[in-house]
């Protein structure tokens, strides 16, 4: 990749100059490399002048002249020229062969495009939605299913070994209260059309054995139905119930006592969280002698650590922020490094039509449920729409936006950009390259659907790329295994659609500047590799964002 290759030569010139003595001992900061918004800044800028002027005590624009002064362009494969502007950014800009060489390496490595081996095989568990079995799914475990599905195959992709997991709460105060609902006495909280079926279905007077057998429905008839139509397969289902069947809860209650990290207060049992960071301690088994959630995610913090796992993520919904600290800290009082473990918290989502907010209560039973949000606007939007925000802020859902057949709509936009190479792809099979007499290779041609499933790169004249559309279009192009690369690290999937929208953009203002069938033989063949090169990278990031790649619209 291009930023790790800048990022090389950096730390060479650095390291030479302080084998020389040109620089004094300093401590080497993570560079960074950013893309410039403003072209003429270059494809590519570092900052590393800026970090390192009080450690060698020089100005950041001297520094940054010393360091332009060893990079020895005149023999690099990959940049054309480096400057150095004020106050001391470094501006590094790619040489067009090294971006025509790329468009072949695309189209030799196909959906092998982007696959990076970063993450050494390292085991990761990913928990996400994980909603109680107490109602349908709604808009919010929406956000956060297709962000964690989403997040799942980047680090695939980024060389992980990775399992997605649903946790079941099936057990405790919800199931219970699930159980007053169907009967219908004056502590039912849940309301809705499955509350009334439910009721129906089941008798009894018991709220925890009907909980159980509500729960159980919802699951199976509701929950895992919704997830398969979200297009997210779970390696595994884990069952809280389970957990306590299997004597782990009051393992880990007896681990924690050994320890001496419990104590009991007002007839309740304590964790002392405190000494691990939390900003207070927290009850594990309540007054009634009833086990909190708490004791059972400890348990099931230590169960998916003895399964093997490096690192642990958990998607959960705002109103889950207060357990960040607890979780860690167990994750400590466990013998286990706080950092293996990541929660991130998904912020409200918000649905409008019609430029209205349309207001939303579970327990009231007045929601739009994910089947029936999928249903009005498709899943490809539904899934892209969701993924457009970091998962800190808000999500405002345009129902408006998201049923627009046009360009207006970010996936459309994509899609078309994709239909329309294969349209073009498709024309090739009557255009005029495939009666003249050449030496293309007569294997180009296979069918009139897949006109160029092979192409003999040597006859492609790539070296034919110079317009400045066509090598822009290249740029983006090579930045997709960056994007993987800081996904897989800063797990900010936002960035995914919005390197689809770039792509894209720049696909169109090349279509918009570039004949692809010219009058002239090899510029066709150069451009019809660049925009197979294109087709290719759009199939591989459409298919990490679980949305299709329709080949007519």
């Amino acid at each position: 990749m291009i930023y790790r290759q800048i990022t090389n030569l950096i730390q060479k010139a650095m390291k030479e100059f302080q084998e020389e003595g040109a620089f004094p001992e300093f401590v080497l900061p993570e560079i960074k490399i950013e893309h410039p918004e403003e072209k003429i800044h270059g494809d590519y800028a570092a900052n590393v002048a800026m970090l390192i002027a009080k450690q060698v005590k020089k100005s950041p624009q001297e520094i940054a002249n010393i360091l332009n002064s060893k990079f020895k362009i005149q023999n690099s494969k990959f940049l054309d020229k480096v400057e150095v502007v004020k106050p001391g950014f470094i501006n590094f800009f790619i040489s067009k062969e090294y971006l025509q060489e790329q468009v072949a390496e695309i189209l030799k490595k196909k959906e092998k495009f982007g696959a990076l081996k970063i993450g050494k095989e390292q085991k990761i568990n990913l928990e996400f939605i994980s909603a109680n079995p107490t109602g349908p799914l709604t808009l919010g475990n929406g956000r956060g299913g297709f962000c964690g599905d989403v997040l799942a195959n980047v680090l695939l992709k980024a060389g992980f070994k990775v399992a997605r997991e649903y946790y079941i709460n099936d057990v405790g105060e919800q199931i219970r209260k699930l159980g007053h609902s169907v009967i219908g006495d004056s502590e039912a909280v849940y309301k809705g059309d499955y509350i009334l079926s439910l009721r129906k279905r089941i008798k009894g007077e018991n709220p925890d054995k009907l909980g159980q057998k509500a729960a159980e429905i919802i699951l199976k008839e509701t929950i895992k139905p919704t997830v398969k139509k979200m297009g997210i397969a779970f390696d595994v289902w884990f069952s809280e119930k389970s957990l306590r069947k299997s004597g782990e809860v009051k393992k880990i209650l007896d681990l924690l006592k050994k320890k001496k990290l419990t104590y009991e207060k007002e007839g309740a049992l304590w964790f002392s969280s405190t000494k691990f960071g939390d900003d207070k301690d927290r009850v594990l088994i309540k007054e009634d002698g009833e086990t909190t959630y708490l004791a059972s995610d400890i348990a099931y913090l230590k169960n998916k650590f003895k399964r093997g796992f490096n690192y642990l993520i958990y998607i959960w919904g705002a109103d889950h922020y207060g357990y960040i600290n607890r979780l860690k800290a167990a994750a400590e009082a466990l013998g286990e490094q706080k950092e293996r473990v990541n929660i991130i918290i998904m912020q409200l989502v918000r649905l409008f039509r019609g430029g209205k907010e349309v207001r939303m209560s579970k327990r009231a039973g007045t929601y739009v449920t994910l089947n029936e949000l999928i249903d009005e606007v498709g899943l490809d939007v539904a899934r892209f729409f969701f993924l457009t925000r970091s998962p800190g802020s808000h999500l405002n859902f345009d129902l408006d936006l998201a049923k627009e057949q046009s360009e207006k709509n970010p996936v459309y936009y994509i899609q078309y950009a994709y239909a329309r190479i294969c349209s073009i792809l498709r024309k090739c099979g009557k255009s005029e390259i495939q009666s003249t007499k050449s030496k293309i290779n007569p294997k180009i041609i296979v069918s009139k659907t897949k006109v160029f499933e092979k192409l003999e790169i040597q006859n492609s004249k790539l070296n034919l790329l110079n317009h400045p559309s066509e090598l822009n279009l290249i740029k983006q192009l090579i930045r997709f295994p960056e994007v993987i690369e800081d996904t897989a690290k800063d797990e900010q999937v936002q960035r995914l659609p919005q390197y689809a929208g770039d792509l894209a953009a720049a696909f169109h203002q090349f279509y918009r500047d570039c004949r692809v069938l010219t009058e002239t033989q090899s510029l066709s063949m150069a451009r019809l590799g660049l925009i197979l090169a294109t087709k290719q990278v759009i199939k591989n990031t459409l298919d990490l964002l679980g949305i299709s790649a329709p080949e007519k619209m």
